[in-house]
């Protein structure tokens, strides 16, 4: 298996508290402060699928070295995490990438990623699983390019950073066109589904299950946290629907029934694309831990 597959195989494993099943992937991703030690346990117990230490936005320039060092002591006792390192033009990048090479259970997330720093970065973790964070213009127009990196597993979008170069506001329908085109890279190169940027939104949930709904609308496999409170109702948006998961176990036993043979379902054509979206259904809505 190559270094890209193992990677792939080892991040859709990866959940907070439990080992998820492996054709999930975490849908809920907690940013955390490096330099708050004291809420990375806590952050693990938010039901999140993934944790992200943070080295980069949330930690100050004169508590950099503190926070890494940190993290770094955190992971040695055999945890398990994803961390976000400080883009490769910064002169922390260095730092955190030796930092992470003694701390095999970390996967990575690159700030202001582009093609030449997610190179440099695989070839420093060889094997390691990659989140590339695309906040930039020339990141995002470089897409087709570098996401078969080796070891790249997943692409996430920085949307407030990408909104504030670009002069796009990510309101309404302004970004579907490039949240889009995210989802669709990512098919293209085989990746898992792709994880959208943060909602600055902290006290209505309904608001934040409807933000994450539309990013799965959009072929979004998950979300970014940056709060606790967000976390259950970014789960509950990528859960399948009582009806939805209806649907398709009754797809499945249509399907089963006549032998893998054509069929059909409510005057509908079940064919093989059909079973495959039920297939996919049905899969998502086990309970974390499930086989």
């Amino acid at each position: 298996m190559d270094s890209g597959a193992s990677a792939g195989s080892r991040i859709r494993e990866m959940s907070s508290s439990t080992e998820a099943p492996m054709d999930r992937v975490a849908r809920s991703l907690l940013f955390v402060p490096g330099d708050r030690p004291e809420r990375f346990d806590k952050a693990m117990a938010s039901g999140a699928h993934a944790v992200i230490l943070d080295l980069e936005d949330a930690v100050a320039p004169d508590a950099k070295a503190s926070a890494r060092e940190t993290v770094g002591a955190w992971l040695a006792a055999g945890r398990h995490a994803i961390v976000r390192i400080n883009a490769a033009d910064t002169g922390w990048y260095d730092d955190d990438l030796r930092m992470l090479q003694s701390a095999s259970g970390a996967s990575l997330m690159l700030a202001k990623a582009d093609g030449d720093s997610l190179a440099r970065t695989a070839r420093a973790l060889p094997g390691r699983p990659l989140i590339a964070l695309i906040e930039t213009v020339s990141a995002y127009l470089d897409l087709r390019q570098f996401a078969k990196t080796p070891g790249l597993v997943r692409l996430a979008f920085g949307s407030v950073d990408f909104a504030v170069e670009s002069g796009i506001a990510d309101e309404g329908e302004a970004m579907t066109g490039i949240r889009t085109r995210i989802a669709l890279e990512s098919v293209h190169a085989g990746l898992a589904a792709p994880i959208d940027g943060v909602s600055l939104e902290l006290s209505n949930a309904e608001r934040m299950r409807s933000d994450a709904l539309r990013s799965r609308q959009l072929g979004f496999g998950g979300k970014l946290c940056i709060h606790p409170r967000q976390v259950a109702a970014v789960n509950a948006a990528f859960e399948p629907t009582p009806a939805e998961l209806a649907w398709a176990q009754h797809v499945l036993a249509a399907f089963e029934a006549s032998r893998g043979g054509a069929t059909t379902v409510d005057g509908k054509m079940v064919d093989k694309p059909v079973v495959e979206r039920a297939r996919r259904i049905v899969a998502s809505g086990r309970p974390a831990g499930a086989a």
